[in-house]
């Protein structure tokens, strides 16, 4: 076998193995589609469901709106003069669109330093810590995927002042939000994954 013959097999293994990282799985409309193709997730799915008690299609739907299940997403640039790069709007980053700070607060109480925005398990994770606080100060239930989603969005505070209801475009994505829920749900129950 030449070296060069080698050197491409061992190219093209490489290539293979790094290039799920950062995009998103092929269906994002089917669930059971999503976790076949992503086994990995289901399984951070299903232990932030015990960890928190979040069900399974409210994490998958929420995630779907944050990041289009694209570990590394971030918001887009902002330009100035149309031209000029001023940076992000903001500094969500990963699945779950965890703000800098939000996330260094997590780190501190729950996940650790090594904790990564760009992995499934720990964004997840961070998800469950977020919502079971929001109960907690907020009182409402994890299954409430639409108020949920609502108070991710605008933060706990923010949805106790009720900005959200100054924004009837975050209004109908939250609705879409539960509404992309109820769908995983039958589909997950479906093909017997929850």
């Amino acid at each position: 076998m030449s070296s060069f013959f080698r050197a491409m097999v061992l190219l093209v293994l490489l290539g293979s193995c790094s290039s799920g990282y950062g995009t998103a799985p092929r269906d994002l409309d089917n669930a059971c589609a999503i976790v076949n193709e992503r086994p990995e997730y289901l399984r951070a799915f299903k232990a932030t469901q015990r960890k928190w008690g979040v069900p399974v299609p409210t994490i998958m739907a929420m995630i779907y709106q944050e990041s289009k299940f694209i570990s590394n997403n971030r918001p887009p640039h902002q330009y100035a003069l149309g031209v000029i790069p001023i940076g992000r709007q903001s500094s969500a980053l990963g699945y779950s669109q965890a703000l800098d700070g939000t996330w260094e607060e997590y780190q501190d109480q729950e996940g650790g330093r090594g904790a990564d925005r760009e992995s499934i398990r720990d964004a997840t994770d961070f998800m469950g810590w977020y919502m079971t606080a929001t109960v907690r100060e907020t009182g409402v239930p994890l299954g409430d995927t639409r108020n949920q989603y609502l108070a991710y969005h605008d933060g706990r505070s923010g949805y106790l002042r009720g900005t959200w209801r100054r924004k009837p475009w975050l209004i109908r994505i939250a609705g879409e939000v539960a509404r992309r829920a109820t769908t995983y749900e039958a589909q997950l129950r479906s093909c017997g994954k929850i």
